[in-house]
């Protein structure tokens, strides 16, 4: 990973809607890679690094800054590899695409050097949702120096029809053994969802305005959107969703947001995993989909508060400051 001079990058920062003063900036991985990292400073609080979802970038997350910057924290994001504005590992850039999940763990190592480099405030904290959610697991129980983490439908498993799981896997390795792991996987294509789904039965957001704001972000920039999973990545996921499933929670305060609508990830490895979790607990969000970070107010304002409470129990802040 490179320490030369910070390189700015481009931030959307009309359609992202974050705080005053945000930044992005190019940073370059281990193995060479270029991934974009999203900055939003307001906060003397501590920071947030928030890992987001498959499909996702920086910009998708500019509200959710200025939730945090209400609530007194920074934040800190990326666009992993493979999506958003990052370098993207195949020719076909609206296939999403990895070989292993460790690979994403370079990134976050990339971005926690440019928020030491900035000098963001501490102590970090971990908000993660979805795909983010499997990575920031992995990233927890390798070290990551957080005070507290929460998850929102985190990826600890993935959704798919009972007759399909003990296909898949096989599948999607053989598929890759024979030169086709780049390939879609099945019942995904090369569109965009939030542009080819349409607002009314969407598994995202029962919000139509944070349906409108998504909208915006991949139609007047289509180069932020990013198409279905390969077998590749498919056959990655699985096998660290196999791996993590029988490793113990970190002893970290946690809490999981998790909608009762949820479509898109395995809910049970999501209630096993914070049954089992020393410090944990799991808020159901009545009615919620997917995107609980992404939802109307009546889900979207608690979750804030409560992911705050959590963040200033666990940095030790309190009204007058933090405590010893």
């Amino acid at each position: 990973m490179t320490q030369g001079a910070l390189v700015t990058a481009p931030l959307f920062a009309d359609l992202a809607e974050g705080p005053e003063g945000g930044e992005a900036f190019w940073l370059t991985c281990e193995d060479g890679l270029r991934i974009r990292a999203g900055v939003w400073p307001v906060g003397a609080k501590g920071t947030v690094l928030l890992l987001p979802g498959r499909t996702e970038y920086v910009e998708k997350y500019g509200r959710a800054a200025t939730d945090l910057a209400a609530r007194g924290y920074a934040t800190v994001t990326l666009d992993w590899r493979g999506q958003g504005l990052a370098d993207r590992a195949l020719p076909d850039r609206a296939v999403g695409h990895v070989r292993h999940f460790d690979e994403y763990q370079q990134d976050i190592r990339a971005v926690l050097a440019l928020a030491d480099r900035l000098g963001l405030p501490r102590p970090f904290h971990l908000m993660a949702h979805s795909m983010g959610g499997c990575i920031g697991l992995r990233a927890l129980l390798h070290g990551l120096a957080v005070r507290s983490v929460v998850f929102s439908a985190p990826m600890w498993g993935i959704t798919m029809a009972a007759w399909m799981r003990p296909l898949a896997r096989p599948f999607a390795q053989l598929s890759a053994l024979i030169g086709q792991g780049h390939r879609f996987a099945p019942g995904t294509s090369s569109g965009t969802y939030v542009l080819e789904a349409g607002f009314g039965g969407n598994v995202l957001t029962t919000d139509p305005d944070m349906w409108r704001y998504m909208e915006r972000h991949v139609a007047r920039h289509p180069e932020l959107g990013l198409g279905g999973p390969s077998l590749e990545w498919v056959n990655a996921a699985l096998t660290e969703c196999l791996a993590l499933a029988p490793l113990p929670s970190p002893r970290l305060p946690c809490i999981t947001a998790l909608g009762t609508g949820e479509k898109v990830v395995d809910t049970a490895p999501i209630h096993l995993r914070m049954a089992r979790w020393p410090e944990g607990r799991l808020d159901l969000y009545a009615g919620a989909e997917h995107e609980v970070l992404m939802e109307a107010p009546i889900h979207r304002i608690p979750f804030y508060d409560r992911a705050a409470a959590l963040f200033d129990s666990a940095g030790g802040w309190t009204e007058g400051g933090v405590t010893p």
